[in-house]
């Protein structure tokens, strides 16, 4: 497994249904830009609105020193976090947890402009409050909340949302859970959502697979290992085509959305239509350009790469400071923004000790016009 673990590097990549997924013999090696440091509070999410303003999420960690936190949702303006979309929001206070964040994870943009903020309310990991488990549209032209979805007809004790992706020609959201190990689709009229190719082996763990990162296995204090589900994401800008994948395991996995978004396929029917786009090794982040190139994360090797339509997998960039590079948001400059949040240098998998190289920063990179 752990050979398979390491063919995100080079050689020809097989595929079941695509073909062939080839190494790129020019490696695009585009320099990594420093946006902002935010100190000891440990980013996850990050959107760029279409006018280039920046949002960030940040966990809660209830119980450790080594991190701070005060706000759960901020703006970056002129370098400095901003509550956002108020104060109040950002309040803590888990007795109010309808109305406060608790533990936000998501911050994306959609082609409206609108931003979706997802909280799955499960501080430190642990089980959620439930009346806290929410996703936000917010109005970037008001800042007010618009419309707040609730997920009540999931079982939202045994839920762990994590990624959002929203279809505005459909009006449903797409979402990754690594509890449920599945899917969920949200429907943004009624707000209904179903889960969908739950514990398929598109959306699973691989049995066995060890998560190694800065040259050692990913394991708290106890020996367990660390092991994710459907984690990261991606929705083509054509709305024609889902990525997604699980941490622990290799391989990228897409559906067409039509199929996705069809609430009348029986199970099986559905999981018919996965298509394996090929082994590109182990990814967190996910995201699709406006071209189809879809950019994964690559933790082992500090870098990122890419799919291109044309079925190549390139090294996009690769900087030691990539440090379990977990989300991607395209900004109207043209460049990519992500955060890495050093999640596997946490005192949790280093026997109590922080592994982390304080600041946290948040980074970009220009992207290539073709």
């Amino acid at each position: 497994m752990l050979i398979r673990f390491l063919l995100c590097a080079v050689t020809a990549l097989t595929t079941t249904a695509l073909g062939t997924l080839t190494a790129s013999a020019q490696d695009l090696k585009i320099p990594l830009e420093e946006v902002a440091q935010v100190g000891r509070h440990q980013p996850i999410g990050v959107g760029v609105s279409h006018k280039g303003r920046i949002f960030m999420t940040f966990p809660k960690k209830k119980n450790d020193q080594n991190y701070a936190y005060d706000y759960g949702l901020v703006e970056l303006v002129s370098g400095q976090r901003v509550p956002y979309p108020n104060a109040s929001w950002n309040q803590w206070d888990s007795t109010q947890a309808a109305t406060r964040f608790v533990n936000v994870q998501a911050a994306v943009v959609d082609a409206d402009d609108n931003l979706w903020v997802l909280d799955p309310s499960n501080p430190d990991d642990q089980a959620p409050v439930i009346t806290g488990i929410k996703l936000l549209k917010i109005n970037l032209t008001t800042n007010k909340v618009e419309r707040t979805y609730r997920f009540e007809d999931l079982p939202r004790e045994r839920t762990g949302l994590n990624d959002v992706r929203i279809d505005t020609q459909r009006q449903l959201a797409y979402l990754s859970d690594p509890v449920l190990a599945a899917l969920v689709v949200l429907d943004l009229r009624t707000g209904k959502s179903r889960i969908v190719l739950q514990g398929d082996k598109s959306t699973a763990a691989e049995p066995g697979f060890v998560l190694r990162l800065d040259g050692k296995e990913v394991k708290d204090k106890t020996g367990k290992s660390f092991s994710s589900n459907a984690n990261g994401i991606a929705l083509t800008h054509d709305f024609q085509y889902f990525y997604y994948r699980a941490i622990n395991q290799t391989k990228l996995y897409r559906i067409e959305v039509r199929y996705l978004a069809n609430p009348a396929l029986p199970p099986t029917e559905l999981a018919s239509h996965i298509e394996t786009v090929g082994e590109t090794g182990v990814s967190h982040g996910m995201l699709a350009d406006a071209a189809g190139n879809i950019y994964l994360s690559d933790s082992p090797n500090y870098a990122i790469r890419r799919v291109t339509p044309a079925g190549r997998f390139e090294l996009v960039t690769k900087d030691l400071r990539l440090s379990w590079p977990d989300t991607f948001a395209l900004g109207p400059d043209g460049y990519l923004y992500l955060t890495a949040t050093q999640i596997n240098r946490a005192p949790k998998w280093n026997n109590g000790a922080s592994k982390v190289d304080y600041p946290f920063r948040l980074y970009r990179l220009k992207l290539p016009t073709k």
